[in-house]
């Protein structure tokens, strides 16, 4: 699949909801919108497919069955609402599809299994401080990687994981979870050689490769003047494909729950060295929109791309 190929995934989920006019001011962030809006989430789905993304990656990040329980949903309601951020990407998928896409492949549903810090909703997924156990990991993210597997995504995006002991949490997680699809894994990096904790990168990448099912490894929500070298670095250490998806480098605000207006303007013009540094699943984070994926489907894609 990936030999001298390329998938686009998609861009910035809250990014392009925000651009539609949704307030995600609120711990739960996007996954708000799968209870009080999920038109608005098929919409984005639906707009960065058009753009050019063979992957559109569910609103799952920020979801859990706790954050949704506080809500006043019962736990049985908050388990499918989970579970409703895969199907609801799988319907918009399927529908786009179903009305002809010639020269296009097929798109698929990564479902996104987002750190334990997302959840907390006070920035800790970039700092990885949790102060628990990889026990106390594992035991959070397993019963979440059970509701997502459920409705049969086709992927797994284990993403903007902030440290190591949450890395070797995840893999256990995953070797208890039944029928898991294939996983890409994306950590996220303080600088070219570390992740958010401090962790060495290369440490990560190995938990991450041995991993069972695992597909790919890379960096997401990340610098990205530092992907370069975190992708050949992540291609020297392991045969697999590497995936990126860097935000902006803007500077996140936990507070008022959004990224500043500094960063990096053009992702689509450092896209064709990350493709020929190893990197194989390309795509954008935090402060990219439908624009963005269309750019970089332009320049690393196949010329059947809008």
């Amino acid at each position: 699949m990936f030999a001298d190929d390329v998938l686009v995934l998609d861009g910035g989920l809250a990014t392009a909801l925000e651009a539609a006019g949704a307030d995600l001011s609120d711990e739960l962030w996007s996954a708000r919108l799968l209870l009080d809006d999920p038109s608005a989430i098929a919409d984005v789905h639906r707009a960065y497919l058009d753009a050019g993304a063979d992957v559109i990656i569910t609103a799952s990040y920020q979801a859990s069955v706790d954050g949704f329980m506080r809500r006043g949903l019962s736990r049985d309601a908050a388990e499918e609402l989970i579970r409703s951020s895969v199907t609801l990407a799988r319907r918009v998928r399927d529908g786009w599809w179903g009305d002809g896409r010639a020269g296009r492949r097929r798109p698929l549903v990564a479902a996104s299994v987002g750190p334990y810090g997302a959840v907390l909703a006070d920035g800790s997924e970039y700092r990885g401080d949790y102060g628990l156990t990889v026990d106390e990991l594992a035991a959070f993210h397993e019963p979440r990687l059970r509701l997502l597997i459920d409705r049969e995504p086709d992927l797994l995006a284990i993403e903007t994981i902030p440290s190591l002991d949450e890395a070797r949490a995840l893999a256990q997680a995953l070797e208890r979870a039944p029928a898991a699809p294939p996983a890409w894994w994306s950590f996220t990096c303080r600088d070219d050689e570390h992740l958010a904790d401090g962790s060495a990168f290369g440490d990560a990448v190995d938990v991450a490769a041995a991993a069972p099912g695992t597909l790919a490894v890379g960096v997401n929500c990340t610098d990205p003047r530092l992907v370069a070298r975190l992708v050949e670095a992540a291609a020297s250490r392991t045969g697999l494909p590497v995936v990126v998806y860097p935000n902006r480098a803007a500077r996140w605000d936990a507070t008022a729950k959004r990224w500043g207006d500094d960063g990096v303007d053009d992702l689509a013009v450092m896209a064709p060295t990350w493709r020929d540094a190893g990197a194989r699943l390309i795509g954008g984070c935090c402060g990219t929109l439908p624009r963005d994926i269309r750019a970089i489907a332009a320049a690393v894609g196949p010329a059947a791309r809008p």
